[in-house]
């Protein structure tokens, strides 16, 4: 018998990325996903990929006793994960929140960016979910779930999770000015916005359209900020581009005085920094990540490169339903509950 595990929203496009992740992952049952929605809708109806690969049907919020399960994932908007957390855990379920909910450790930022936080005494213990980054919280909690203790992880978000793969390893060698502006440049598939269409991703509107939204104003900034260490440093600015899914974030970073590396010594820092990091690969000097080639799987590629104006150039290709949502959920659950990180999540993307 495996890991009881359920999926709250999951008729959404994160929620049901879920669904096909833990449909067949070997380690944790799927045993309820709920859609107020489409309550009693069968998964296979609504969504028929499905179709031969489960019998489950979406049940509602309130009529799903989750008491009994080992993990919830929850796929549902910010601020909703807040009111839904407390009561899960003090249950014994721990709980993997994909929305921003959980993500800013201080309370203040949350409210200026969302709204007042309704958990704060959660916000603490919540471990940060970005596994090649904040790898020591996802193992204390793993510890402290072992010890018969509900944990909390607040997943990273799309935007953060490439961004920072991305400038992360030279970040951290001290390789970038540290009193210098660093520039994110992200482009982002329409899934990422939500499965409810809007004016900006209905398909009259994205097809055929390249646009930058959020400009200095995106929820996502402060999380970069807080996980890269450049409070008040980040412009952050991201984009919407006629993609079913896939994210791409180019990252500018001012070489800090003094500091000459070659684009191959670039390289050889950042694979070594993510060598133990299976899901992410570093790309050969002079070769960029693509998208395509990560679409579907919650594989990360990341490219380096020195700028002859005094910069690095740094490029993270996620897909942003995958490492950028439900496949990271399933990442930090996996480590959590002490089973391989890469657990059911072996997937490489079509290549054509």
């Amino acid at each position: 018998m495996g890991y009881r595990a359920g999926v709250v929203g999951a008729a959404g496009f994160a929620g049901i990325e879920l669904v096909r992740l833990l449909s067949r992952h070997p380690e944790f049952d799927l045993a309820a996903a709920t859609s107020d929605a489409l309550a009693g809708t069968p998964i296979a109806k609504a969504y028929p990929a499905f179709t031969g690969v489960t019998d489950l049907a979406f049940s509602a919020h309130e009529d799903t006793d989750f008491s009994a399960f080992d993990v919830v994932f929850l796929a549902v908007p910010h601020k909703a994960a807040m009111g839904m957390a407390p009561d899960l855990m003090a249950a014994g379920v721990t709980v993997v929140d994909l929305s921003a909910d959980f993500r800013l450790k201080d309370p203040a930022i949350y409210e200026k960016w969302y709204a007042p936080h309704t958990a704060t005494d959660l916000l603490a213990q919540a471990a940060f979910g970005l596994p090649e980054l904040t790898g020591d919280e996802l193992a204390a909690a793993a510890e402290r779930r072992a010890a018969g203790e509900a944990v909390l992880v607040g997943c990273a978000g799309c935007y953060p999770t490439a961004t920072s793969l991305a400038a992360a390893p030279a970040i951290r060698a001290g390789l970038v000015d540290a009193a210098a502006p660093v520039v994110a440049d992200a482009v982002s598939g329409v899934t990422g916005a939500g499965k409810k269409a809007t004016e900006r991703t209905h398909y009259c509107f994205a097809n055929e359209n390249l646009e930058a939204y959020g400009v200095g104003t995106h929820r996502h900034t402060p999380e970069i900020e807080q996980i890269l260490g450049l409070e008040g440093r980040l412009v952050f600015t991201p984009h919407l581009a006629p993609l079913n899914r896939g994210l791409l974030s180019t990252v500018t970073l001012p070489l800090a005085p003094g500091a000459a590396p070659t684009t191959e010594e670039l390289v050889e820092l950042y694979r070594d920094f993510y060598a133990a990091s299976p899901l992410v690969s570093v790309m050969d000097a002079g070769v960029q990540p693509r998208t395509a080639s990560v679409a579907g799987t919650c594989r990360a590629q990341v490219g380096v490169a020195v700028h002859p104006a005094g910069m690095i150039v740094a490029t993270g290709a996620i897909d942003n339903l995958g490492k950028g949502a439900a496949g990271q959920g399933v990442q930090c659950a996996n480590i959590v509950f002490g089973l391989p990180e890469t657990c059911g999540l072996e997937e490489i993307a079509n290549p054509v």
